[in-house]
């Protein structure tokens, strides 16, 4: 697998970008920062944005539903691109300091926020999946599966989508759910919700510590020995137990999880037990850092740390990309990312 090294932005480019907010398709006035979280985690993208207020508080206090669209510019002749479509959820006001503050969550917050009861057991995760995106005006980037969701149940059993006494559940609790059972990723970006298996083969980004402003590289001593995962599930339908289990040969103390599934067979079972070996091993090693402002880097893809002569000289999946723009300080970034399991 090839390498591919990162293409910082020029000094000047990330000291003094261009940045660009619409509102409801209007360009806002007297924008001075913005901020634009990028998660992983089936979680929804968060901005913040700070403005001049400008025309008195009246016109924004009435304000009941807003759509924003956060763009940046690396140059002073290059366009625009888009780093966040989303709504605002909370306007703040200050008369005093003359400012204006917009905070929301990007597109998925349409789903978040949709309740349902509906039933899906003959439709795939693909289908409800494709569903779901065109009722809230979302393409859909969805790959095609194949198991009816109540094979899921066994039993054909609705109890996720149907309203137990006086529980329910939003799509976008559906889909993430959903999302775990395939073993896909979930998530909104540029006007499109995207459902998924994880992207292989793509090479990672090189990284070396000079590429950052400041570094730290932690290391959790709990997961540093030996993890033992084990699977258990009743049958109903068969009326059978298996046990799946997957771990580590380290060396060390050994850790024990236990998991207890319904309705599992073994070989769902076995698959469920390394996926929640490969996610608990995560946790051993963290790297947090600041760096220049670019465009690539965004959660789930991979970097390869060189230079550190250490353990950390590995293969890491980003989790969350946290962007800061500003007209006083530039454009700069704090990335998160965890070991992979295939570093």
């Amino acid at each position: 697998m090839r390498r591919r090294e990162v293409a910082l932005p020029p000094s000047n480019a990330w000291r003094a970008p261009r940045l660009l907010v619409l509102a409801d398709g209007v360009p806002l006035a007297g924008v001075e920062a913005a901020e634009v979280l990028s998660g992983g985690y089936f979680s929804a993208d968060m901005f913040r944005v700070r403005a001049a207020l400008t025309g008195g508080i009246g016109g924004w206090a009435a304000t009941t539903a807003a759509a924003i669209d956060v763009q940046i510019a690396l140059s002073p002749v290059g366009g625009f691109v888009s780093l966040l479509q989303g709504q605002v959820d909370t306007i703040g006001l200050d008369p005093v300091a003359a400012e204006l503050t917009l905070e929301g969550r990007d597109l998925s917050a349409l789903l978040i926020e949709a309740r349902t009861q509906e039933i899906f057991a003959n439709q795939t995760a693909s289908e409800i999946a494709t569903t779901l995106a065109g009722r809230h005006g979302l393409a859909a980037d969805v790959q095609t599966t194949s198991t009816p969701v109540g094979r899921f149940w066994e039993l054909e059993h609705d109890s996720l989508t149907l309203d137990a006494g006086t529980r329910a559940t939003t799509e976008w609790d559906l889909l993430a759910t959903l999302a775990g059972w395939e073993g896909f990723d979930l998530w909104v970006s540029q006007g499109a919700l995207h459902f998924r298996p994880p992207a292989i083969g793509i090479a990672p980004m090189l990284l070396t510590p000079e590429d950052f402003v400041a570094l730290r590289l932690d290391r959790a001593l709990t997961f540093a020995g030996d993890i033992n995962v084990t699977v258990k599930s009743w049958h109903s339908r068969l009326g059978s137990m298996c046990v799946a289990s997957a771990g580590t040969e380290r060396g060390g103390v050994v850790r024990d999880y236990v998991f207890v599934v319904p309705n599992l067979t073994p070989d769902a079972a076995q698959t469920l037990a390394q996926r929640k070996l490969d996610e608990i091993s995560r946790h051993e090693l963290l790297l947090r850092g600041e760096m220049p402002g670019e465009l690539t880097l965004s959660p789930r893809m991979m970097i390869q740390l060189v230079g550190t002569n250490s353990i950390f000289d590995r293969v890491w999946q980003v989790d969350a990309v946290d962007r800061h723009l500003s007209m006083r300080d530039g454009f700069t970034q704090t990335v998160t990312a965890r070991a992979s399991s295939t570093g």
